[in-house]
């Protein structure tokens, strides 16, 4: 291999793991949105630019692979920013379906309503709206849309689909249950499309050096129906390592208190036992209700607070908070059996 030739490997090897860091972190940060934290530029900025390099390096690739050169700057220039139209591309160009049904799957979504109108707006996002606030203040008369509005109402339709959900977020017990079922939903469709594109690197439908390359989207492309929005992208941003956590570590004189405190009544559960969808990663937890108020779940030996009355006493992280819980699965329910123990 010539000198040229490993430059550019090296710098196709460098943007597709950059691409790969960017979307698993703008998918962090959407799940990061809480009422006390809604600053979407972020994963804004994050996913548009992770998605458009993501693309742009598919292409790369699957020209390559067709006519044994790289595309040119000018090829991937007439496309530009617009993730609609490297979608398209791909879509029409470079992607292959055989006789696997997850391939057909993988091709019928892409054209997905909820996938087109999320990537519109990132597409806007990363063409203008990025500077809409800019726009308005200097008046210019394209400043296109506001992304952030186009994006509260894609969230305000998934809410709709939920109508119970309007209850609990105007209780702020609740309201991270409904933040974080919102940006589940969008996960997973963002997740199906990572997907659908990575199975084809895995797979070798765009080359070999494509599927030499395809490490870094192992576990987009190992994503299937039942493991889709499990993942807790929050864990590798710098807000959640950086957040205190208020996880308590169980002494001795807890499972004392436990055990021999009658104002203390606790009950294992066994995710097996559970009859509705189980929220918690660990597979067995135990619930406690201290002076029929205050409830606890401990897991792998440590304590969560269930309900607000026991996180403001104990000072404690809920579930999602401390990371313990999968996104977009309430753990509320439980708070209603460990009252009734």
């Amino acid at each position: 291999m010539d000198r040229e030739s490993l430059l550019k490997d090296i710098a196709l090897l460098d943007e597709v793991e950059s691409s790969i860091k960017l979307i698993k972190l703008g998918l962090g940060e959407l799940q990061n949105i809480m009422p006390a934290n809604n600053f979407y530029y972020l994963p804004f900025q994050l996913l548009s630019s992770g998605f458009e390099r993501f693309m742009k390096c598919y292409i790369c690739l699957a020209f390559q692979n067709e006519e044994g050169v790289f595309p040119s700057y000018k090829y991937l220039k007439n496309i530009g920013h617009d993730l609609l139209k490297l979608l398209a591309e791909i879509n029409v160009k470079y992607f292959t379906v055989d006789n696997r049904p997850i391939l057909s799957e993988d091709k019928f979504f892409l054209v997905d309503d909820e996938l087109i109108e999320l990537l519109g707006i990132l597409s806007e996002f990363g063409k203008m709206a990025r500077y809409y606030n800019l726009d308005v203040i200097t008046g210019n008369a394209q400043n296109g849309i506001n992304p952030k509005d186009e994006w509260q109402k894609f969230e305000s339709e998934i809410l709709e689909i939920h109508p119970h959900l309007y209850k609990k977020l105007m209780n702020f017990e609740d309201s991270h249950e409904v933040f974080s079922l919102i940006s589940t939903y969008i996960i997973k469709i963002f997740e199906r499309f990572m997907a659908a594109f990575s199975r084809q690197w895995m797979f070798g439908f765009i080359g070999e050096r494509a599927k030499q390359l395809s490490l870094s989207l192992f576990d987009f492309g190992m994503i299937y129906e039942k493991n889709l929005g499990i993942t807790d992208y929050r864990k590798i941003t710098t807000k959640y390592q950086q957040t205190p956590k208020s996880a308590y570590k169980r002494t001795s004189k807890d499972e004392f208190d436990r055990n021999f405190n009658k104002n203390f009544k606790s009950k294992k559960i066994l995710k097996t036992e559970y009859q509705s969808e189980w929220p918690f990663y660990s597979d067995e937890i135990i619930i406690e209700c201290r002076y029929k108020h205050w409830c606890i779940v401990s897991i792998e030996g440590y304590d969560y607070a269930l309900n607000g009355s026991a996180k403001g006493r104990y000072k404690l992280d809920n579930p999602y908070e401390g990371g313990v819980s999968i996104p977009g699965k309430p753990f509320t329910d439980f708070i209603k059996i460990t009252l009734e123990l």
